[in-house]
């Protein structure tokens, strides 16, 4: 992302934004309530409410600023909602069949997921917290995108559920793997939001960011940048930005 500024009914949420992720490479942003983090990925999901005002976003080498959505999802974007929406008529093993395209197989995905009893429900549709929150990641190892955008995973999410996203994400973005065979797979990128950080204890995470009224304000190591927050929260972070601007 370059220069990038987003508005959402005329109102600017992001200001003139800069990020890059590398192959290979998973980053977190943290960041207090109504900092922008959502809007950030909803941006470069390409979700038409959230429009560019200024900056370009690229993805691959391809300036992807004004490409729909769904071609987004085609060249290897996807998003995992913080609160996605409950869709009755439609069967979750439906949805991953789609997501998938014929090349995963979805009932050893439900099972690594703990989901298999789920598959032939409505999505969502009375699901816990945590049960909402694995079948959207099941949704999105189906997909297997080259970049994954993952907002607030820890989120209304029991610890036992938190261990297995965890895992699951740690898969689907193949930090899982040994570095000696990683080599030979297909690099995957992945941005992860989260307020709390209680999801690093979990995943490996190769840089952070700290996102203040819509720009971001710091950056560094996780687990450095997640001890600070804790230690001084982000009334600090929200200091530090104020003196800066």
């Amino acid at each position: 992302m370059e220069g990038l500024s987003v508005s959402v009914e005329e109102r600017e949420i992001l200001h003139r934004v800069n990020l890059e992720i590398k192959d290979g490479e998973v980053h977190a942003l943290f960041g207090p309530n109504g900092s922008g983090k959502t809007s950030l990925l909803m941006a470069i999901m390409g979700v038409p409410s959230y429009r560019v005002r200024e900056g370009r976003i690229f993805f691959k080498g391809e300036d992807i600023t004004n490409l729909p959505l769904d071609e987004r999802a085609r060249r290897g974007i996807g998003l995992l909602f913080q609160r996605p929406p409950t869709i009755r008529g439609l069967r979750t093993r439906k949805l991953v069949e789609i997501c998938s395209r014929g090349r995963a197989d979805v009932e050893e995905l439900a099972s690594y997921l703990e989901l298999g009893k789920f598959l032939d429900r409505d999505v969502n549709y009375g699901f816990s917290g945590g049960e909402i929150k694995r079948a959207e990641l099941l949704q999105l190892l189906a997909q297997d995108p080259d970049l994954a955008l993952i907002d607030e995973p820890e989120s209304g999410v029991d610890l036992e559920s938190v261990v297995l996203i965890g895992e699951a994400i740690n898969h689907l973005l193949k930090k899982d793997i040994h570095l000696r065979e990683r080599r030979k797979i297909p690099k995957k990128a992945g941005l992860i939001v989260t307020h709390t950080g209680h999801i690093l204890d979990y995943v490996r995470v190769d840089r952070a960011y700290v996102m203040c009224d819509g720009r971001i304000g710091c950056s560094g190591h996780p687990q450095e940048l997640l001890e600070q927050i804790r230690k001084m929260g982000y009334e600090e972070c929200i200091r530090c930005h104020l003196q800066e601007s």
